[in-house]
């Protein structure tokens, strides 16, 4: 079985069977789970995670009728809009993300060809009439379909469309996300790695979903009212209630992204709860003081607080395309979320890159710092008369005080908490991944074992892009896409014998190197593929990504079309 890069599935009758990564076998090997569980952890989690957001959202619009009725339309407005701009936005892409999900008009021709592909009825299924084989299973099903079914989409279609009007399409999916992990412990053993699966598609929906929303509405929210608070120089308790909520959500949904993102890569370990816990506290300490030194300055300098903000999202905005990001599909979808990141770098620092991250993390803290103490010195310097020297004395201190207790959380996450580097077990690897399997750098080599009849290979629609940092040293020159045996790797660990029996599921991408989602995560095609070839397999499927071998087929396979 096969799924490729526009969702497609095909089947031949041999493989290629990928070497081992050289220099990857003298890493210390660590096991992973297997067949990782839906904990009772993971479900406090997820129930505390619906309290932050509804305390978030439930504070701001009980503040904004406060100042209503106080007669406050100025502070009124301002907190209207980062409360409906974000949550329309949220909303958008979240119903673009279930239309695409639930839609027929793409999903039956894949669904059908990969049941094709699964069930092995036919031995030889080529690209070229994957999609009029596809198509007329999929005009079969749709002839069949009965009236209670098409009744039954449509009162799901009607009930999405209410969830997304009435802006909750964030607990639909927590609610969601929570059924589908409590089906993961009930259902038997092939159905609670499917149930799983699905829970990490989903975890990973709400995950990137939240973050976004986070740092559109609860950040604006917080710099808002703290500036509110400085201006005015009184506290309200809505005010305080809104600005702590605000604060908890950013660091909260921080930590619970890194979370989500490390549990759905086999080939990293995950978080603990602890380690969780100090990331949050790390974040909402250095997000506090950030938010406050912007505060304290745009009391006094709005228009140059604007222009503040504007130069710094340029320019953390360049220095993350620098780096050459591979996190999303097409280049068009990859500035994009460059420009969302280069948000985020506003207020804390987010990891884009594979590799050792202390140079980058240090240069970006001592950027961090250094604004943060231009800002608060700006303010000291040039505040109001009616603010007491203690008074500002005090404000300092707490901005100082919070940026030095992130960064402590800071250090202990990194020194003491941190999970432990890639990992090195026994099942997939670069190019090998399956669901609840521990991880392994490399996988299976011409000489270890022989390649499975049902795996497959085909040349994708979509060509991914890759980098040469990608390719594996030693493999052997040929033209793209013709079947091929690889030469064996030498240094090959004995001990690190990947699974070659069971179906396997293959995707002609290159995988993509963390902090980036796996493909199978952030492409929808690929995700229905992998879950209609998962459901019709008797054993639950390993995927397995492609492996460039030499920089001369990089390059050839990103100008081959």
């Amino acid at each position: 079985m096969a799924a490729k890069s526009d969702g497609t599935a095909v089947s031949l009758q041999n493989d290629i069977p990928p070497t081992c990564l050289p220099g990857l076998e003298k890493r210390s090997p660590q096991w992973r789970p297997v067949g990782k569980e839906y904990s009772l952890l993971d479900c406090c989690w997820t129930l505390c995670a619906l309290l932050v957001f509804f305390s978030d959202g439930a504070s701001d619009l009980w503040l904004a009728a406060d100042y209503y009725l106080r007669r406050d339309y100025w502070w009124f407005a301002l907190t209207l809009v980062f409360i409906i701009i974000p949550s329309v936005v949220v909303q958008v892409l979240s119903f673009r993300w279930f239309a695409y999900d639930y839609s027929d008009a793409n999903g039956s021709g894949t669904a059908a060809a990969a049941m094709v592909a699964a069930s092995n009825a036919e031995s030889h299924f080529s690209t070229k009439d994957s999609d009029q084989r596809g198509a007329g299973r999929s005009a079969a099903v749709t002839g069949s379909r009965s009236s209670a079914e098409s009744c039954c989409r449509a009162c799901v279609w009607l009930f999405q469309c209410v969830v997304h009007v009435l802006q909750l399409a964030q607990v639909w999916r927590y609610v969601h996300a929570l059924y589908l992990g409590v089906q993961s412990r009930w259902r038997g053993d092939h159905e609670h790695k499917h149930f799983y699966w699905r829970t990490m598609f989903e975890n990973a929906d709400i995950s990137m979903l939240r973050l976004l929303e986070t740092f559109l509405k609860s950040a604006p929210q917080l710099v808002l009212q703290l500036s509110i608070m400085v201006q005015t120089g009184q506290v309200l308790p809505l005010q305080g209630l809104s600005a702590s909520a605000s604060l908890v959500s950013l660091g909260w949904m921080m930590a619970s992204y890194q979370k989500a993102l490390r549990d759905s890569r086999d080939d990293k370990l995950p978080m603990s709860y602890k380690a969780v816990v100090v990331n949050m506290l790390w974040h909402l300490f250095t997000v506090g003081a950030r938010a406050m030194a912007f505060a304290l300055f745009v009391s006094i300098f709005q228009l140059y607080f604007s222009i503040f903000i504007v130069a710094h999202w340029c320019a953390m905005t360049f220095w993350i395309i620098q780096g050459e990001t591979d996190f999303c599909m097409s280049k068009w979808e990859e500035i994009i979320y460059n420009m969302m990141v280069g948000i985020v770098y506003i207020f804390c620092w987010f990891s884009v890159r594979e590799g050792p991250t202390r140079c980058r993390l240090l240069l970006y803290s001592l950027i961090i710092l250094g604004e943060n103490v231009a800002l608060t010195a700006v303010w000291y310097i040039y505040r109001s008369q009616r603010s007491a020297d203690f008074y500002a004395v005090v404000v300092v201190c707490v901005v100082a005080c919070s940026y030095a207790l992130g960064t402590f959380f800071m250090f202990v996450y990194y020194c003491l908490l941190h999970p432990d580097g890639p990992v090195s077990g026994a099942y997939i690897g670069c190019c090998d991944v399956q669901v609840g399997a521990v991880s392994d750098p490399c996988v299976s080599s011409p000489t270890s074992a022989p390649p499975p009849l049902d795996a497959v290979s085909s040349p994708p629609r979509t060509l991914q892009r890759t980098k040469g940092g990608e390719s594996v040293p030693g493999g052997d020159v040929g033209e793209v896409f013709k079947m091929r045996t690889l030469k064996a790797s030498r240094n090959a660990a004995p001990r690190l014998t990947p699974r070659t029996e069971g179906p396997v599921i293959r995707i002609d991408l290159p995988r993509k190197q963390y902090p980036a989602w796996d493909a199978h995560f952030i492409d929808r095609r690929l995700r229905k593929t992998i879950l209609v070839l998962e459901a019709a397999s008797p054993v639950t499927p390993r995927i397995q990504y492609r492996c460039l071998g030499t920089p001369k087929e990089v390059m050839e396979y990103e100008t081959t079309v």
